[in-house]
């Protein structure tokens, strides 16, 4: 340590380094203040700071559930969306359901408080619907539920169905006048949807509803055609026209001629049919074949129109075709004809007649009952359907029909004429061919045995035609115990009455041949010719009696020519060669005999 030198004394260190410090500190000190509030705002902003860390922890906190709700919502959200697709797929069906098994309101009181008329026809098509629905538905509770309903709907439907059918037949049941056919074609043939419910939903009723139908109509028809032919049987004996061979009364009676008039009645479509009140008139008189004519032709109209409703109303219908649109449509037929008034009356009979109506044209078979359904409405019937509506139409028809069946025999027994026979017989050819084109099965049959049973009747007649001539020419022989007892006349009058029928078969006839016709014909021809040759036979003079040959044959040539036959007709054209041929060998023998003198 040097000398002089002071030594700093601890105390003096100390002081000093306070005083350092307190100039260290001063200005410190002077902004003590500022340093306070600063540290106050620290503490403050640290505070701050750990509220914001305590908020945002929780805000991450609260965010964090946030998130966890909103894929919560999305989860839902997506759920929602599913099922509301899915929901959206079936409202569709659900609402086809609702409607189906739910019955409107409207429905019900139509059913329950409204009386049967057309408005039935589309409600019940509805509510068959329902029913048909509701059976397919019982697995679902409310289709049980409802199913309860319909079948007390049901009942009363088809109480009310019942009483209204059964009210139809009522004008059918008081009066004869009622027409029928218009009855069946506006209203029952309307109404056919509604019987058709019943076929389906109440079998009971609706066989109840048929068997009266059919006794109600038999009835009906019985009543009607026993009036009418009664009346065409008072009319039958006023004119009595005896079956004479071809020789009686020859010579000394008037001689029989071709009427064309009468050759008429062959046909379906001819003269018109006898009404019923001119049975009135003592004085009308008709040939028998008109009569005949006239039961046959309004036996058929009637019958083929009953057919033709029976098959077409009381057909079972196939369930899809009531569901159809087109199957309300109405069903109408043209009005028929025949006999009105209660007794039968008709301006005329063209096929297409019926006891109550107006004069009409031929009722064709695409213009009957059921020309106004729609043809692809038109069902195929099973055979066993087909059999029980045969049955059902014989069970109203069969009294109409024993009528008739004993009408035409009285008529061909004792037999009548040949010609008037021959003629009803092709009236029944004519009628069993308007019947196949009105496709009435069960008549053609009838009507077929009715013409079997005519033609043994003319074999029988045309043999005694043959044997009389036959016996007549043998009558001309002369022998030892007897002479020749023909005559010119009677001779003549044989030739005359043999053109006639002969004129009058082949007018008949259409065809080239007919082996019950000309096989008949040429016996006759055959007996005619050797009744000629043996009377001839009497006179010595071989010119005289080549003469008198020559007559005879060239009588028959002019009455063949002469006929209302066509000159085309094969077998006309036959006989007038083998008569022609016979004359010309009998001129010649006059030749030769003149030549030799």
């Amino acid at each position: 340590m040097m000398a002089g030198t002071a030594v700093p004394t601890a105390s003096d260190n100390l002081d000093a380094r306070v005083s350092e410090n307190r100039r260290v500190e001063q200005p410190y000190q002077l902004r003590a203040r500022d340093f306070v509030e600063l540290h106050d705002q620290v503490q403050t902003s640290v505070s701050l700071l750990d509220s914001l860390e305590n908020f945002l922890s929780t805000f991450q906190k609260d965010l964090s559930a946030v998130s966890g709700q909103i894929a919560n919502l999305q989860d839902r959200s997506k759920d929602i969306d599913n099922r509301l697709k899915s929901r959206r797929r079936i409202e569709k069906p659900l609402s086809n359901l609702l409607v189906d098994l739910c019955i409107p309101p409207a429905l019900a009181t139509l059913i329950l408080d409204t009386p049967v008329d057309e408005s039935w026809i589309p409600a019940i098509t509805e509510f068959e619907r329902k029913l048909d629905t509701l059976k397919l538905r019982l697995r679902v509770k409310a289709a049980r539920d409802m199913s309860e309903v319909a079948e007390g709907l049901r009942i009363v439907a088809a109480t009310k169905l019942r009483t209204f059918f059964l009210s139809l037949l009522e004008p059918v049941k008081s009066s004869m006048t009622t027409n029928l056919q218009v009855l069946q074609s506006s209203i029952w043939m309307k109404h056919r949807p509604l019987y058709a419910f019943l076929q389906r939903h109440a079998p009971n009723v609706a066989h109840e509803i048929q068997r009266t139908y059919a006794a109600t109509v038999r009835t009906y028809f019985e009543t009607g055609f026993r009036r009418y032919l009664r009346g065409l049987g008072w009319i039958k004996a006023r004119t009595v026209e005896k079956a004479e061979t071809i020789v009686s009364g020859a010579g000394e009676s008037p001689d029989p001629e071709v009427d064309p008039t009468r050759l008429s009645y062959a046909r379906v479509d001819g003269p018109s049919v006898v009404m019923a009140y001119m049975a009135d008139d003592k004085n009308h008189k008709e040939p028998l074949e008109a009569l005949v004519r006239s039961a046959l032709l309004v036996l058929m109209d009637n019958a083929t129109a009953e057919y033709s409703f029976i098959t077409k109303f009381f057909a079972n219908e196939r369930h899809s075709a009531m569901h159809s649109k087109e199957s309300t449509g109405l069903v109408t037929s043209p009005t028929l004809v025949s006999p009105t008034n209660g007794e039968f009356e008709e301006t005329r009979s063209s096929p297409g007649s019926d006891f109550i109506g107006e004069s009409v044209g031929p009722r064709q078979r695409l213009t009957s009952i059921t020309s106004v359904i729609s043809a692809g409405a038109q069902e195929v019937n099973t055979k066993e359907e087909v059999a029980a509506l045969d049955a059902l139409w014989k069970q109203v028809m069969e009294p109409v029909l024993d009528y008739c069946q004993t009408f035409v025999q009285n008529a061909i027994e004792p037999p009548p004429p040949i010609i008037p026979l021959l003629t009803i017989i092709r009236l029944t050819e004519d009628v069993v061919a308007e019947v196949q084109r009105r496709n009435c099965g069960p008549l053609e049959t009838y009507i077929f045995a009715l013409r079997l049973k005519m033609w043994p009747v003319f074999q029988k007649s045309m043999s005694e035609h043959v044997d009389s001539l036959k016996k007549f020419a043998e009558g001309a022989t002369p022998g030892y115990f007897r002479r020749g007892t023909t005559t010119d006349a009677a001779v003549s009058s044989v030739c005359r009455r043999y053109v006639t029928v002969f004129n009058s078969f082949v007018a008949l006839t259409d065809q080239a041949e007919e082996t019950m016709i000309f096989s008949n014909l040429l016996r006759l021809r055959q007996e005619l010719s050797k009744l000629i040759v043996t009377h001839t036979d009497k006179l010595t003079d071989p010119v005289a009696k080549a003469r008198a040959l020559s007559k005879f044959y060239e009588q028959l040539l002019q009455g063949l020519s002469n006929g209302p036959h066509p000159t085309s007709h094969p077998k006309a054209q036959s006989e007038l060669a083998y008569w022609r041929q016979r004359d010309e060998e009998a001129r010649r023998r006059v030749v030769s005999s003149h030549s030799r003198r």
